[in-house]
């Protein structure tokens, strides 16, 4: 009879996990057309044709973040907001730990919104008409393929990912040889060089915004099922480059796309506008794939939301979890789809501002694994134990610091930062901000002054 793990750990025997399998799941994840846009939007920033390749290769490099995070797990077998725990205190943990999980099941809404809409195109081609009866059961059936997946375990989610990553990462690429071809060379090849200080940076700043960063918070999630004597090399580079193949190829083929269809970086509906550039017998073929490039990052992001809300302490079993996600999965598209459109646009604005407290969060963490818990580790004391690691001061002001910062130099429609003028405004610079500034005050506050729980007490 075997015993019963207790720890907050994955036992030795629950983590067989191979590199091969982070490279998967982080390569289905990326494969979505969405990407394409991210491509156009680096074109908007005035950047010529050289500067928007490099632009793109930089900015999906920032899944390096997410790379080295991810020894955090492999050291441990702990779940990414569980480790810290230690660099915040489990009490001064809960609100980045809950910024994480809003961001999670917040973009995992609005891509069941896209989900949604991607399926009723699909349904159009065959000349079923769109109506509320249709378009709710879109809805459910967008929602069941993630609920469905999501019910087995890690050994599943690997293989649904490596599957989707064959599958659709071949259609993806059958798509973009129709697409690129209609390239306007001579436009692409005279568009003139933008400001290094001005436009480029601002640009990466945009998609490392969206990607690296905001992937950060999943980073052990995944790597808590390596063995623990996998290679730091392997992890790093099977995450990164896993992450960085499709989504460079991708965002590449985008700023191709800018040139043939202008509207890319703006449109209301940029799956549908991309569609609209395809020959007609290619478009059901066009949205199978764009389907299939949503699912694999709504099954990372419900798993991760899950595992986030265990770390709460928000303890019920995996079948109410799954319930409550996924009744926040169909109400908030209800309401999108039949009541208020404006609110979508909205609410991603608002989670974009949220990718500031998780900036500030990703800086502190980085900072505390390299330079503490990689070589002390992390005791489970300081991750359970109230008493011994209640608030980590040193964690939680230099993350709010990170914050302040950052929307100090941030703007959007409904908020707008006293400094965001110039090269910040209109912009993701506000989120690096919070980065860098989060990452200086912590490695002042316990690489300098040595103090900080783990420090003194060889936790």
């Amino acid at each position: 009879m075997s015993s019963i793990n207790t720890s907050p750990f994955l036992s030795v025997e629950e983590r067989t996990g191979k590199p091969k399998e982070l490279f998967a799941i982080w390569f289905a994840s990326n494969i979505g057309f969405l990407g394409l846009v991210y491509g156009a939007m680096i074109v908007g920033f005035g950047l010529n044709f050289l500067q928007s390749i490099l632009a793109a290769a930089v900015g999906a490099l920032s899944f390096a973040l997410v790379g080295y995070l991810s020894l955090s797990g492999r050291d441990t077998g702990g779940t990414t907001f569980l480790l810290s725990r230690a660099a915040f205190g489990i009490n001064g943990n809960f609100i980045p730990n809950f910024l994480g999980w809003l961001n999670l099941i917040g973009w995992l809404a609005v891509n069941v919104v896209t989900g949604t809409l991607i399926l009723l195109s699909l349904f159009n081609s065959f000349g079923i008409r769109q109506n509320k009866t249709i378009t709710i059961i879109a809805l459910v059936i967008f929602v069941a393929l993630i609920l469905v997946s999501n019910i087995f375990g890690q050994d599943y989610l690997v293989k649904i990912q490596t599957i989707l990553s064959y599958v659709f990462g071949i259609l993806t690429l059958f798509i973009l040889l129709i697409l690129i071809p209609r390239t306007n060379w001579n436009q692409l090849f005279a568009m003139k060089n933008g400001s290094w200080l001005m436009s480029f940076l601002p640009a990466v700043s945009i998609i490392a915004a969206g990607t690296g960063i905001s992937w950060s918070i999943a980073a052990a999630d995944y790597s808590c099922y390596q063995k623990p004597n996998t290679s730091s090399a392997s992890v790093i580079a099977s995450v990164t480059f896993g992450a960085f193949i499709p989504l460079f190829v991708i965002m590449g083929a985008g700023i191709l796309m800018s040139t043939s269809v202008p509207d890319l970086a703006t449109a209301s509906n940029p799956i549908q506008a991309i569609g609209k550039a395809l020959p007609k017998w290619v478009t059901v073929i066009y949205y199978i794939t764009a389907l299939g490039g949503f699912i694999p990052q709504c099954l990372i992001s419900l798993k991760s939301a899950k595992v986030s809300l265990e770390t709460l302490n928000i303890n019920v079993s995996n079948k109410t979890a799954i319930t409550v996600h996924a009744i926040i999965m169909i109400l908030l598209p209800i309401y999108v789809l039949f009541i208020s459109k404006d609110f979508l646009g909205n609410f991603q604005i608002f989670l974009g501002l949220l990718g500031i407290g998780l900036a500030a969060w990703a800086a502190v963490f980085l900072v505390d694994y390299k330079y503490i818990r990689k070589n002390l580790g992390y005791k489970e004391e300081l991750l359970t134990n109230k008493d011994m690691n209640s608030v980590n001061r040193k964690g939680v002001f230099s993350w709010f610091a990170g914050v302040i910062v950052g929307l100090l130099f941030t703007n959007c429609s409904f908020f707008s930062g006293p400094f965001a003028k110039g090269m910040f405004k209109d912009n993701s610079l506000g989120i690096l901000l919070a980065f860098i500034v989060s990452a200086v005050v912590y490695y002042i506050l316990i690489v300098i002054t040595k103090e900080n729980k783990g420090v003194k007490n060889n936790a």
